[in-house]
């Protein structure tokens, strides 16, 4: 009886070792396989089981396998410490504007509009980006007061999902709305006193279950605009992009001069979505990208009515050079 039960633990060990690989090799993997892509978002949570393994081999005594386990666990630590290291110096960044960027999606109207203003008002938001935006949501800001904290707006609204805006407390000039994507992706230029001009992006990629060739090629597509920013000057990105940071076609975007909110402040897994469910947000899918500065605080907010939370990040935009 004694050996069957070593045998079933070493065996449920081993397989909690073997699922925590799995999420460190979901974290690397560019599949176009619907259900891996899919996986990553959980990547992990996956990753945490080798923990489970480690503690059971160690219990077990088996030290070949605690060794395996220790080095996926160590591989895993290795995945997800930038999101908690934060960018070194970020708090002594010298004689840069801050600015608050608040990135929300809205739920097509669903989203309490009041709300989402006292946010704005409360925080000293001077950029807001928005997904989901509606006619009817528009109206709603409206009436709520948006224009009042941020009076230059540039918006491409949407009978659902299709709806993106930008809202800003600075002038907004050179904007964009890009073609050829399933739903709408801005950009404008903000001019800031005391910085100049600053390229503000406003994405939403389709979700991969939209379709995962789809999804992909739309990441692909925003690291090209992305790529195309003026070097000459900072740049933020708000969206929902329907990507973790555990998804590697998410994490091309942060190969060029932009950079992750969440890691530049150090302030690790923010969880967004969903918010309409009985459990707590379980994935992060909204982000804030930054060019030419960097993030020295970054949170989350509550937003009634939506099915994601928002997210606010201060950011201190490099000095005009």
């Amino acid at each position: 009886m004694r050996s069957t039960l070593l045998r079933v633990g070493g065996a449920l060990a081993w397989g909690a070792t073997l699922v925590g690989a799995a999420g460190v090799a979901l974290h690397f993997s560019r599949s176009s396989a619907r259900i891996l892509v899919l996986a990553a978002s959980g990547a992990p949570y996956l990753m945490c089981c080798a923990l489970i393994g480690a503690g059971g081999c160690l219990a077990l005594r088996r030290w070949g396998g605690a060794g395996a386990a220790a080095i996926v666990l160590a591989t895993a630590v290795w995945t997800q410490a930038p999101l908690y290291a934060g960018t070194a110096g970020a708090a002594d960044t010298p004689g840069g504007h801050a600015i608050i960027v608040m990135q929300a999606n809205l739920l097509f109207d669903g989203a309490d509009s009041r709300t989402l203003v006292d946010e704005v008002r409360a925080r000293n938001v001077t950029v807001l980006t928005v997904n989901e935006l509606t006619p009817a949501a528009i109206a709603d800001l409206e009436r709520a007061g948006l224009d009042g904290e941020l009076p230059y707006r540039h918006l491409s609204p949407g009978r659902t999902a299709t709806g993106t805006g930008i809202w800003s407390a600075y002038p907004l000039s050179d904007t964009v709305e890009y073609d050829g994507f399933v739903l709408n992706q801005l950009s404008a230029t903000a001019t800031i006193p005391g910085t100049g001009p600053v390229s503000v992006y406003a994405f939403h990629p389709v979700p991969p279950v939209y379709g995962i060739r789809e999804w992909a090629d739309e990441l692909s597509r925003l690291r090209d605009i992305l790529g195309r920013a003026p070097a000459d000057r900072p740049a933020v990105a708000g969206g929902d992009f329907n990507a973790t940071y555990d998804h590697a076609q998410y994490r091309a975007l942060l190969s060029g001069r932009f950079a992750d909110a969440a890691a530049q402040a150090g302030a690790g897994h923010l969880f967004t979505y969903p918010t309409d469910k009985r459990w707590p947000p379980l994935v992060g899918i909204d982000h804030i990208l930054v060019a030419g500065g960097r993030a020295v605080a970054v949170e989350t907010a509550g937003l009634p009515g939506a099915d994601h939370r928002a997210l606010v990040a201060a950011i201190h935009l490099d000095p005009p050079r």
